[in-house]
């Protein structure tokens, strides 16, 4: 898919959003592990994650948006021979069109409740000494909304990507560069049940298919990134309003991250487990 018939798209897509919302979900939250990982690094890597996210819901679909702020220790250097750790903003944006309710129609079958659109954008900024990061990437493709207690979602997704990174060792600029569109099945789901006290289920999974030749030639690999977490809420404790402060365990496994394969680079993949904490608003 041209990536101007993915704009027009996803323009399409925000102005069918730009309305007011039905109900509305803000967050802020916290989580650390020592288990991260980064394609040609190897080391086991310190992160401290700071989370803002917001999903909403109006009469035709709903939004998502989410922005990390990731600071990693001194074995992910923010550059050459620095003994300081990198930094990362990663932000993405998700609309999704739900065709029922544009159309009149009941789409739903078997355990699917809903049949909708979804259409979107990541976007990257990393200071370290290798890479330094800077994707940029459209999304866009079908999804069935399945009929659980809160939420399942499974999308399939066409991905147009590109990347501009710039080498510290070498002090070299690549010109942004353009994968092969290609494909990601997708699932994110929130789903509460109780074992003597409430808990709810979350997570998104993964896999995404090979994106041709990178940018210096190399191979790419399928991509397998599943992050699940089980978070206890907390507020029934204090006396504050369900869901307003939730914490958890979680883990995340990244296989050939960003498409790096791991026989190629060491430490592109990674068994990351987490304590988080978050807070709703």
């Amino acid at each position: 898919m041209k990536t101007s018939a993915c704009l027009a798209l996803l323009a399409a897509f925000c102005t069918t959003a730009a309305h007011a919302a039905d109900w509305s979900d803000t967050s802020l939250s916290w989580r650390y592990g020592t288990k991260f990982s980064e394609p040609y690094n190897g080391e086991d890597i310190t992160k401290h994650v700071i989370n803002f996210s917001n999903v909403s819901g109006y009469k035709y679909g709903k939004n998502f948006f989410s922005v990390d702020f990731l600071f990693s220790d001194s074995h992910d250097p923010s550059a050459v021979g620095a003994s300081s750790g990198a930094h990362e903003a990663y932000a993405v944006y998700r609309h999704t069109l739900d065709l029922g309710k544009v159309t009149g129609a009941n789409l739903a079958f078997g355990p699917v409740r809903g049949v909708g659109v979804t259409g979107g954008f990541d976007v990257n900024s990393k200071t370290d000494a290798g890479y330094n990061s800077k994707k940029r990437m459209l999304v866009l493709g079908p999804t069935l909304m399945f009929d659980v207690p809160g939420f399942l979602d499974v999308s399939l997704l066409a991905l147009r990507e590109s990347n501009a990174p710039f080498n510290g060792f070498t002090s070299t600029s690549t010109p942004r560069y353009t994968y092969k569109t290609h494909a990601m099945l997708t699932a994110a789901w929130g789903i509460p049940f109780t074992l003597g006290v409430p808990l709810s289920f979350e997570g998104y999974a993964n896999y995404i298919g090979t994106k041709g030749r990178n940018e210096f030639g190399g191979p790419t690999a399928v991509e397998i990134n599943v992050d699940a977490q089980v978070m206890y809420d907390l507020s029934p404790a204090i006396g504050a309003a369900k869901n307003t402060l939730k914490l958890g365990l979680e883990y995340q496994y990244w296989k050939n991250k960003f498409g790096n394969p791991t026989d190629i680079a060491k430490g592109a993949t990674a068994k990351t487990p987490m304590v988080r904490a978050e807070y709703h608003f």
